[in-house]
């Protein structure tokens, strides 16, 4: 169910989670444990492994949020916790400053990057794939959350599909290089392809980000984990970030 977990730590500690396909109720291309309702999956064995990484995170009842996500730009903010219980709107980020709130992203080979000034407790999830890298929704995010606040800022980069395996034609390539320079790379065979989750990186590092962890397990490699290059059809696991209020016994 839980492939990594990390803090970010501060006035208010900042949980990351990363799950796995694992442990979970859903079979055939979406065994075990996949979170995402539009794939065709069963949806009451996608609402079941919901509730299970809830419990699992210590965040059960309807405080797991979920986004629409369409490779977009668009940041959802959390503001009050009845729009947990509002039908998921489209986006492709997350933030809140709310404790007890885990924001959720869903990928299968895209980027999920997760957010967070611990000390003015402002945290966010994005979504970065080909396209909503490109568009900048990672500078566009950090923009918001220093607007609401946010000071110093520090990343975690979870897995995504690696250049080897992320092979594309020379023209998108060059489409994409022409934004993002440090996107264009060549895959295992020597063919043209695309570093996502690299340029998120170098995106991350112009913004001022401190990267605490940056992981390069390949969705497309790793049985582990969903991919939809592997696997057309296939199911979605996720990044996970909340805040946690720290326990003033313990830390002075």
């Amino acid at each position: 169910m839980l492939r990594s977990r990390f803090v970010i730590p501060g006035r208010r500690t900042a949980h990351v989670a990363f799950t796995d396909r694992h442990g979970g109720y859903s079979s055939g291309d979406f065994a075990s444990f996949n979170l995402a309702r539009h794939v065709g999956d069963d949806d009451e064995l996608v609402a079941a492994n919901r509730a299970a990484l809830a419990q699992v995170l210590g965040l059960s009842g309807e405080r797991l949020s979920f986004v629409s996500q369409v490779h977009g730009t668009t940041v959802n903010s959390i503001a009050a916790e009845t729009e947990l219980r509002q039908a998921p709107v489209e986006a492709d980020a997350q933030m809140t400053n709310l404790g007890g709130i885990g924001l959720a992203i869903m990928v299968a080979d895209c980027t999920p990057i997760m957010l967070a000034d611990a000390d003015t407790g402002i945290i966010a999830g994005i979504h970065a794939g080909r396209q909503g890298m490109a568009a900048g929704v990672v500078p566009g995010t950090i923009a918001r959350m220093r607007d609401a606040g946010a000071g110093e800022i520090h990343a975690v980069i979870g897995p995504s599909v690696c250049p080897r395996c992320y092979e594309v034609s020379a023209e998108l390539r060059t489409e994409v290089a022409e934004i993002e320079p440090t996107a264009a790379s060549v895959s295992v065979t020597g063919t043209p392809a695309l570093d996502v989750a690299g340029a998120v990186a170098e995106q991350l590092r112009r913004e001022g980000v401190t990267i605490d962890h940056f992981s390069r397990t390949c969705t497309k490699e790793s049985e582990d984990l969903f991919s939809y290059r592997r696997h057309q059809r296939t199911g979605r696991f996720a990044g996970i970030i909340w805040l946690q209020e720290e326990n003033p016994t313990t830390h002075p």
